[in-house]
């Protein structure tokens, strides 16, 4: 089963990121092998390399909600009081792919995380054309799938208008378009 995790971090907390950034690493190592995306949301003009961290993304593959729950909670971020509140939902992988196999690459042009909550109507449940520059796209479920509670996309964009015209106008609550990069230890 397939799990979308938004860990947003708490005002104020940037020191505590930077102390706990080997041990949040060290933390993801161990689910290498189920990772679909994974990385950090930025402040604005994030995608220039000059935001601050905000927020961690995090797609994967796990056994079910109890495994993605424990993925959640467990996290060093978390446990040291990081982050301000924690979005855990099943997800469906519409492109079949990791970001890792995003043909763009990991660096090159303006990357962002929509995330589209719902409002109890389905919407957006295929991939929008275009999908050369999704670099995941999925609708968010309940912990059992059946019930649609919104959209996740990371994709690259020219800018955040182009980036939230990705998911339908006026099918959701709120729809939230935030600077994203991609993950992991630097190599």
């Amino acid at each position: 089963m397939e799990f979308f995790v938004y860990h947003r971090d708490r005002p104020g907390s940037e020191g505590l990121r930077e102390e706990l950034l080997e041990e949040h690493w060290s933390y993801m190592d161990q689910y290498a092998t189920a990772m679909i995306a994974r990385g950090p949301t930025l402040s604005g003009n994030g995608n220039g390399g000059g935001g601050t961290a905000t927020g961690s993304v995090h797609i994967l593959d796990l056994p079910g909600p109890a495994a993605a729950r424990a993925f959640a909670f467990d996290e060093p971020g978390y446990q040291a009081g990081m982050y301000r509140d924690v979005l855990v939902r099943r997800w469906r992988n519409l492109l079949g792919r990791t970001m890792w196999d995003f043909p763009g690459g990991r660096t090159g042009g303006n990357r962002y995380l929509v995330l589209g909550l719902g409002t109890g109507h389905d919407t957006d449940l295929a991939a929008p054309p275009g999908r050369n520059e999704l670099i995941a796209y999925g609708p968010l479920l309940s912990d059992s799938g059946t019930t649609w509670l919104g959209t996740a996309a990371l994709l690259r964009a020219p800018d955040p208008q182009t980036a939230r015209a990705v998911l339908s106008p006026d099918r959701y609550a709120a729809i939230e378009v935030h600077d994203w990069q991609f993950g992991g230890r630097p190599s």
